[in-house]
């Protein structure tokens, strides 16, 4: 018995390699969080970015209620099982009619784990709609296995990196994956996903959280960290602790700590076999 999705859903995920849209957050907790998030970009004068964007549950409360939400858990549990980390999280936004963009890629390209198991949850906290530049994917792209990554640079490019699949997808191919504030979408690691351009009167945040089966192992030598949210760890990776002062000297600490193991992880690098090119 599934605990939140739908058989159907689970189905489609395993078929596909995404489902959407999941109902999972009350319009007071869009609100509420939203208006947390803001009021922080208001008091710096500017809007969120690097490194704060970066495993923000670490830092703010709207995040930290975020990755530990129950019906977001539910819904992965019935993908992944009962023993849950996060090993990363990125704040996606997409200001009014901006140009801003994501490339094809697959997350497990940066992400350095084996197995390929972990899901992302893409949650809205504003309109993710076709004209505000919501998600695409190619069905069923989590089966073709690893596709060759470069890396092209560009203040437009919502990941930092650039890190995309050159010359093998066109923009306009794939699935269009619309949610609504409050809704949010699932995909595997390996899915090839992009996103286009903000065209909407407002601004698109999406907060996407990668949730990993605590078995999942880092590549490598360096041993990253991960928050556990449920169940229990299995001890492969460094145990975050969970925020108690949002935003306090000890807060932005581990913050800092946590993001250097990662960034040491994908800077180390890995190529992985039968990778297609």
């Amino acid at each position: 018995m599934t605990l939140l999705l739908r058989p159907e859903q689970v189905q489609a995920y395993e078929r596909d390699g995404f489902v959407f849209p999941v109902d999972v957050l009350t319009p007071q907790e869009v609100s509420q969080w939203r208006a947390e998030l803001q009021a922080w970009e208001q008091a710096r004068g500017a809007a969120i970015d690097f490194p704060e964007k970066s495993k923000s549950y670490l830092l703010f409360n709207w995040a930290d209620q975020l990755v530990h939400h129950p019906r977001i858990l539910d819904a992965v549990e019935d993908l992944i099982g009962p023993d849950i980390l996060v090993y990363h999280s990125t704040l996606f936004i997409k200001e009014a009619h901006t140009p801003a963009y994501v490339r094809w890629h697959q997350d497990s390209s940066y992400f350095y784990l084996e197995p390929h198991l972990h899901v992302t949850a893409w949650v809205a906290l504003s309109d993710a709609s076709v004209r505000a530049g919501c998600m695409r994917a190619l069905p069923g792209s989590h089966r073709w296995g690893a596709f060759a990554h470069d890396d092209k640079p560009d203040p437009l490019n919502m990941i930092k990196r650039g890190q995309g699949i050159s010359d093998r997808f066109d923009h306009e191919s794939g699935t269009l994956m619309p949610v609504s504030a409050g809704q949010m979408s699932l995909h595997h690691t390996d899915l090839v996903h992009a996103s286009g351009a903000n065209d909407n009167d407002d601004r698109r945040i999406g907060y996407a959280i990668s949730y990993i089966p605590a078995q999942v192992r880092p590549i490598g030598e360096i041993r990253p960290s991960a928050l556990r949210v449920r169940g229990r760890s299995h001890g492969h990776f460094a145990d975050e602790q969970r925020l108690d002062a949002p935003l306090s000297p000890l807060a932005y600490e581990r913050h800092a700590a946590a993001l250097a193991l990662f960034r040491a992880r994908q800077d180390a690098g890995f190529i992985p076999t039968g990778a297609n090119t």
